[in-house]
């Protein structure tokens, strides 16, 4: 259920490329995990693990000491042959980036045969063992496509529909693909123009496929599978992706769709696009958009801190904000368990709330930096953010480093430990929610100034580790490693600090600076709107039971 953005290198300040993603399901396994480079023997088989999103993620003595947590290892589904070498690189719960710049973002899709099921020795693959394998092996996004391609043809695909955005030092792709049970397993391809955008959220993004068109990549049978599964008619015109393969949106109307819209929005305004469309199967919003102007690292951050500020589904506003603007809502759940999470056409809906690029069950974001001008180890940069977007400060880790804090990379979602750096961020997130008007713009303020302070010490770090690199590239790999323990232990110890800030400042309601217990109150729209009128104001009855509603809250003492 994630947001995954692909900003090519013609559509930047400075020729750099950006691929981000947010993994949005924090009860899950949050933890980035290096996966080190690896040699193998000639004629030694990998094994293909079923995978999750559920902590942990994979266990297994094959990917390096990050995941060689337990001895019981995750099942394996088969096996495919081994590469005499394999590519260190970044993991979470789809691939990252490796060592040299390829890197990945991810968004679920609904589709046509959705939830299919892992198959041992038939159907081995989901796009997270398709991530791990291409990374370990690729170093180009058209290497990676044509190798994942291969792999769901020949070993079979399982579970969800699902977008993978694939890019390089050069070019970007976009990767689609879902399962048919009986057909062969389907996938797509294509590459988003160069100086231009592209947004997934959860709904497929490829649409009419051109096989003459050398910017379009797919299995050789997807004509003719889709036709026998009765999902394509040639006499339609040319076969419309999203709309044969997939019933559209992931969840409710817009829950995918209003994303797309705002990140384009945002990033090219004078395109004047409408948030209101005709159906899941718009073409309204195109595939990618030039921005309407360059883009910086800031304008990526500000995209995956987005929540409609200012626009006019702006989740700080309205009686679901409470007094206090909290944009977050609680996922698609009444609290009896009457509405589960919709994911077939034709349920009926309750109700539902907007659903923005930054939610409070986000696990983790990222935003990977491919800078074509350096070498890899250097040019490649994963900006890491525990927790949602809104609420974090991201890190950046290089490509090229030999390790990862454990602050990162050990985390149970099970058991809170306020060392790890997910605990951390979520801790101010949640705590922020008593008064989120208020202790969001001190969150801003430390972010902005960690974050800054961070992107003048890369311009530092590139410096020294492009000099040692030219004599000896380990001992730049070295300092490169050291930076990025060092600067991570740094903002952890100053998130540290601002919640010991946070839990003074705003204790019991009150705000404790510059002095103690200074009133918050609540403004009067919202206490006009929550029957604060209707309170005890007399010793009389009311003549009407319902007048005191607003203010009841039963008569039982316990």
């Amino acid at each position: 259920m994630c947001t995954t953005i692909l900003i090519t290198k013609g559509a930047t300040i400075d020729g750099s490329i950006y691929v981000s993603h947010s993994d949005d399901d924090d009860i899950g396994d949050q933890r980035m995990v290096y996966v080190p480079a690896a040699d193998h023997p000639a004629g030694s088989m990998r094994p293909v693990y079923k995978c999750s999103t559920n902590y942990p993620r994979v266990v297994t003595d094959q990917l390096g000491p990050g995941y060689n947590t337990s001895p019981e290892h995750s099942e394996i589904l088969g096996y495919i042959p081994q590469v005499e070498h394999t590519y260190a690189y970044f993991d979470g719960n789809y691939g990252i980036m490796n060592e040299h710049q390829l890197a990945m973002g991810e968004c679920t899709d609904a589709a046509q045969r959705y939830g299919s099921t892992a198959t041992p020795g038939k159907r081995l693959f989901y796009s997270s063992s398709l991530s791990r394998v291409a990374l370990e092996r690729c170093k180009t996004a058209r290497e990676a496509i044509r190798l994942m391609g291969s792999l769901i043809e020949e070993y079979g695909y399982y579970d969800t529909g699902e977008t993978l955005l694939v890019a390089d030092k050069e070019e970007g792709w976009v990767f689609e693909m879902c399962a048919t049970e009986d057909q062969g397993d389907l996938w797509v391809a294509q590459r988003v123009p160069d100086g231009e955008v592209f947004v997934a959220a959860n709904e497929f993004r490829i649409r009419d496929i051109d096989p003459e068109d050398p910017n379009f990549m797919f299995c050789s049978y997807l004509w003719e599978a889709c036709e026998k599964l009765g999902w394509y008619d040639p006499s339609e015109g040319p076969l419309d992706w999203c709309k044969t393969v997939s019933f559209g949106e992931y969840n409710h109307p817009y829950y995918s769709l209003r994303r797309v819209w705002s990140c384009f929005n945002r990033i090219n305004p004078s395109l004047k696009l409408s948030p209101w469309v005709d159906g899941p199967y718009t073409k309204d919003y195109p595939f990618s958009i030039k921005p309407e102007k360059p883009l910086s690292f800031d304008d990526v951050r500000y995209l995956h801190r987005d929540q409609y500020q200012g626009t006019e589904f702006d989740m700080t506003k309205g009686l679901a904000a409470g007094p206090y603007g909290d944009p977050n809502r609680l996922y698609n759940y009444a609290y009896d368990g009457s509405q589960k999470n919709v994911v077939q056409p034709g349920t009926d809906l309750t109700g539902a709330f907007e659903r923005p690029v930054s939610v409070y069950y986000c696990g983790y974001s990222f935003i990977n930096h491919i800078r074509p001008h350096l070498p890899d180890p250097i040019g490649g940069i994963c900006w890491f953010g525990p927790d949602q977007p809104m609420s974090t400060c991201y890190v950046p880790f290089y490509a090229g480093i030999k390790s990862l804090p454990a602050s990162f990379q050990e985390i149970n979602p099970a058991t809170y430990d306020p060392s790890k750096a997910f605990w951390k961020m979520n801790f101010v997130a949640n705590w922020a929610r008593l008064n989120y008007a208020m202790m969001i713009e001190d969150i801003k303020a430390r972010q902005s100034e960690l974050e800054k302070a961070e992107i003048a010490q890369i311009a530092w770090m590139d410096e020294r580790a492009l000099d040692a690199y030219e004599t000896d590239p380990e001992k730049a790999r070295a300092m490169l490693t050291d930076f990025c323990h060092q600067n991570a232990a740094t903002v952890l110890d100053s998130w540290t600090d601002l919640s010991n800030y946070l839990i003074q400042k705003y204790a019991s309601g009150f705000v404790n600076n510059p002095t103690i217990g200074q009133d918050v109150g609540y403004s009067k729209w919202w206490r006009d709107a929550v029957g604060y009128q209707n309170g005890p104001v007399s010793y009389e009855k009311p003549s009407d039971a319902s007048g005191n509603a607003g203010n009841m809250q039963g008569t039982a003492m316990s």
